[in-house]
């Protein structure tokens, strides 16, 4: 593999005591919860793992013997066919779930991962996973609830592909990176990803990702800005017929 995967400058350092009001046991509304600080907080050991960009985190067909949580920046999922064809089945990002199928019994991890910009992990061991859902209800029903969302996500995803132009697939893209709709932001600024990746994801060859993009830009949906900055407006684009 490319050196993606070379952790040699990945750096690890210590995680102080998350002071979250009330602590775990009194956290009331799961949807509430910030992951992150919840995990800090019920394993403060573990430490914070720091990928730079375009840095691997596990790969297809590795071992699956750890859950990751994000804690910052972006990462993607990743499957290669045996013929070597490429494709971004998701983009994740802080306070998301991955490599969870191994509690699940999975022996080894179904798709790659890795950092689409500088991203800080936590990693739990499987086992140590497993004993936390079972001791800490709260995270149980999080983690629960990020499953089924991720299943949703997937489903979205697949009529996405199979009824919907490549302009409305990668208007949808840009939307989902930028958490429209959850944080009742009008706008918000988005690390710049490569218009590959966004082909990969979209479904489309990266010339008509440079297409849209520009036509976005020109019509005022999105700016460069060292990021990407999302207007809401872009929404327009997935719900005109």
């Amino acid at each position: 593999m490319p050196d993606d995967f070379d952790r040699r400058k990945t750096g690890t350092r210590s995680r102080r005591q998350a002071k979250t009001p009330g602590g775990p046991a009194t956290a009331r509304d799961p949807s509430d919860i910030d992951v992150r600080a919840f995990v800090n907080s019920i394993a403060a050991d573990l430490p914070t793992t720091t990928y730079p960009s375009k840095r691997g985190i596990f790969r297809q067909g590795d071992p699956a013997d750890a859950v990751y949580v994000i804690e910052k920046g972006k990462v993607r999922l990743t499957v290669v066919s045996d013929q070597g064809k490429e494709g971004v089945i998701a983009i994740l990002g802080a306070g998301d779930f991955l490599g969870e199928g191994c509690i699940a019994g999975q022996p080894l991890y179904l798709s790659t991962a890795s950092t689409l910009v500088t991203s800080e992990l936590i990693r739990i061991e499987k086992a140590r996973m497993i004993r936390m859902l079972t001791e800490q209800p709260i995270l149980a029903q999080v983690f629960i609830g990020h499953l089924l969302m991720r299943n949703l996500q997937f489903e979205a995803d697949l009529v996405d592909q199979l009824f919907n132009s490549s302009e409305k697939r990668l208007a949808r893209v840009l939307l989902l990176l930028a958490n429209f709709g959850k944080e009742g932001k009008l706008e918000h600024v988005i690390p710049r990803i490569s218009q590959d990746v966004l082909a990969a994801k979209v479904g489309t060859t990266r010339a008509r990702v440079n297409f849209f993009m520009n036509k976005f830009r020109k019509l005022g949906l999105i700016q460069y800005n060292g990021g990407i900055t999302v207007h809401s407006a872009l929404l327009n684009v997935i719900v005109h017929d």
